[in-house]
């Protein structure tokens, strides 16, 4: 199966070992991962900021990027919503790059999604005696429906303890472009998230969203908290190594 890997900005420019996590991981389940590098930004702090031209000009160039790709999967359910909700919004008037978006759409994954989905794996083997709590990104629930795939993913890690986040559908106040615009209600968002993950007594915040993680993970810094923060692709290929470890 030829997977293209959709690295997204923040990954790409500060959290590189995220994408590298997604790529190992798939290529235990026999894909053949290649990385396009004409792929920019998705358009999404353009399209939320009301620059829809500027947006529609980002999106070709990321539609063209992978065009040839045969699925693309990516560690963001943020990005991967911008392109499944209004890459068909914004060329509803040209029909020819409708058509290009739409096909893009059909063959774009979370990364959570296309393990579970598409590739049918919900245990990679993994073994991990760590006590997690998992934030759920708004974009990634509301806009891709991903809801399911990630707990099934946690709840076969062997030795894991997942503890229910309080309130873990509230938004962590990130939301790319409203953190700057609206700073003191998201700084206020973000503290009371924090606060919900301390009083869950676990060592590992886990999420799908490096935009969720960096806020939230940037808080409890912040406050001093000794709290790990993990993309869901790196817990699991954590877990994977410690299994493989203890069988040698």
């Amino acid at each position: 199966m030829r997977v293209s890997l959709f690295i997204t900005c923040l990954a790409d420019q500060l959290y590189p070992e995220v994408g590298e996590s997604v790529v190992r991981l798939l290529n235990r389940y026999g894909c053949t991962v290649d990385f396009p590098e004409a792929q920019t930004c998705c358009g999404q702090p353009a399209f939320n900021s009301g620059y829809q031209d500027e947006a529609r000009e980002v999106a070709r160039g990321l539609i063209r990027a992978f065009e040839h790709s045969d699925y693309v999967v990516s560690p963001s359910g943020s990005c991967t919503g911008m392109v499944h909700h209004y890459y068909p919004q914004l060329f509803a008037d040209e029909p020819e790059w409708l058509k290009k978006a739409e096909e893009l759409v059909e063959k774009t994954y979370e990364f959570s999604q296309f393990l579970v989905n598409v590739l049918g794996v919900t245990d990679v083997g993994a073994v991990l005696n760590e006590k997690v709590t998992y934030h759920p990104s708004c974009h990634a629930m509301r806009l891709l429906g991903v809801k399911e795939e990630p707990g099934k993913l946690l709840s076969e890690i062997k030795g894991l303890e997942l503890i229910e986040l309080p309130k873990k559908e509230d938004c962590c106040g990130f939301g790319g472009t409203f953190a700057v615009k609206m700073a003191d209600m998201s700084e206020a968002m973000v503290c009371e998230k924090a606060n919900h993950v301390c009083s869950t007594g676990a060592e590992v915040l886990v999420g799908t969203d490096m935009g969720c993680l960096m806020n939230i993970g940037g808080r409890l810094n912040k406050d001093n908290k000794p709290i790990r923060v993990m993309h869901l692709a790196q817990l699991l290929e954590e877990g994977v190594k410690q299994s493989e470890s203890g069988r040698k």
